[in-house]
């Protein structure tokens, strides 16, 4: 009986998703814009026990900390703990932590651990198992000072491309990634959840993964399920707390001179929301002597040449663009546009030497495709833009330069495509000592900013 039962809600739930999809392909359709023919999807299945935690991945929690998060099936009792130390199967350590899970229609979540971890010494190896029982997993804290480097990514989904974009992304070192929106592409089938859990953990398991939400993420149906981010906030809690925010879908972290702000593109951020106004308390406790890098992750992008979602971010850029420039952030990253495209200093939809560079990353692999269309002639704010999946790095080698390179992976080996140095501006003479009440008087277009 149980089993019947087990296959009847599949059944269902699988109807539920079809149904939904062929929405999502309607409105596909009615787009003004060409897609890219997308890879088979993967999913990865579940070779361990139920007992044991699968779907590991870790994220950082304030200055010297680390969350542990995993999934167990719920019908087992695991703890909800980590056991780790600096060398292979040797844990002098010990922490606590709690579960949580949720249900969506006929999905059980089972049981969902998030456990934090520290204090942590900087630019070290640990060794960690999580719930008392099943394999060890081992990351690297970031370093406590430059260089430092990010991987960005955006858009990623669970398909080959995916898989091509991540071994790419494994194949060099880096510290933390950042990924500004559209993990699972679940879209309300929550069995996606969990083999996106199991795509991923080999790389997030190892390095931190900092994460904001898109679209794909808010997973409502009207009247019958009005619930946003539910799996998203169950399985991705951020550090939100640790910087004052009141909402998991906006927050900041520092690292090794950078403050990293990751925004909400899909709740409230008019002037009256609580996310401007934590959003202008965070900028303004930023310290840039000691701080010198100030970068933002968005999903739907402020500026865009791509037909593709043209002006969706329009509202956001309105609202909160200007707390950005007069806090002199150095570089806006964004997702949600299947493709890459990368623009000079912008204010006010304006060349302006003291304004972010802004750059869209949403190439990651996901199952609708790239956008292969742009607005022809190009704009001269658009500096490099091109159809292809891939991602990015962004090294923070000092206080003042950085460099930024975006790596194709269309080939069989990753290729960078494009890169640039640019300098902070908090330490750009014009821009650090300049009244940031009102643009500055010099613009660039320059690949070298």
């Amino acid at each position: 009986m149980n089993q019947l039962r087990v296959i009847f809600y599949t059944n269902i739930s699988v109807s539920i998703f079809l149904f939904l999809s062929s929405l999502i392909i309607i409105e596909a359709k009615n787009d003004n814009f060409i897609r890219f023919p997308p890879g088979k999807m993967v999913f990865p299945p579940n070779k361990r026990s139920d007992s044991d935690p699968q779907q590991v991945h870790i994220s950082l929690m304030g200055k010297d900390h680390m969350r542990v998060s995993w999934s167990t099936n719920e019908h087992f009792h695991t703890q909800s703990i980590v056991e780790y130390g600096i060398r292979p199967n040797e844990y002098n350590a010990r922490a606590t932590g709690e579960y949580t899970s949720y249900r969506y229609f006929f999905y059980s979540s089972g049981k969902i651990h998030h456990v934090t971890i520290g204090p942590l010494e900087p630019a070290t190896t640990y060794y960690y198992r999580c719930g008392g029982s099943g394999p060890e997993f081992s990351f690297r804290t970031p370093p406590a000072a430059f260089p430092l480097q990010f991987v960005v990514v955006g858009d990623l989904g669970q398909t080959e491309w995916t898989a091509s974009t991540l071994k790419h992304i494994d194949s060099k070192n880096y510290d933390v990634l950042l990924l500004p929106g559209d993990l699972s592409y679940a879209d309300t089938h929550q069995p996606l959840w969990d083999s996106f859990g199991r795509l991923v953990e080999p790389y997030a398991s190892r390095r931190p993964w900092m994460v904001t939400q898109g679209n794909h993420e808010v997973e409502t149906i009207p009247i019958i399920f009005p619930h946003p981010f539910k799996a998203y906030n169950a399985r991705w809690p951020m550090p939100y707390l640790q910087s004052a925010s009141t909402s998991n879908l906006y927050y900041s972290f520092e690292i090794a001179g950078s403050h990293v702000i990751m925004l909400g593109s899909y709740t409230d951020f008019d002037s009256d929301s609580d996310q401007f106004k934590w959003l202008a308390a965070d900028l303004a406790g930023i310290d840039r002597v000691k701080t010198p890098w100030v970068f933002a992750l968005v999903h739907a992008p402020w500026y865009n040449t791509n037909l593709a979602h043209r002006g969706e971010g329009e509202s956001m850029r309105k609202a909160l663009e200007e707390l950005l420039y007069k806090a002199r952030v150095d570089v806006v990253f964004a997702g949600h546009v299947h493709a890459y495209e990368r623009f000079t200093r912008i204010y006010d939809n304006k060349a302006e030497s003291c304004g972010p560079m802004y750059v869209t990353i949403g190439d990651g692999g996901n199952r609708e495709g790239l956008a292969l269309a742009f607005e022809n002639p190009p704009s001269p704010l658009s500096l490099f833009r091109e159809a292809s999946f891939g991602h990015g790095r962004l090294t923070v080698v000092n206080e003042t330069h950085a460099h930024w390179s975006w790596h194709r992976n269309n080939d069989l080996d990753s290729v960078e495509a494009d890169h640039l140095w640019f300098q902070s501006l908090s330490t750009t003479t014009n821009c650090c000592h300049q009244n940031s009440q009102s643009p500055s008087s010099s613009t660039t277009h320059n690949d070298e900013l």
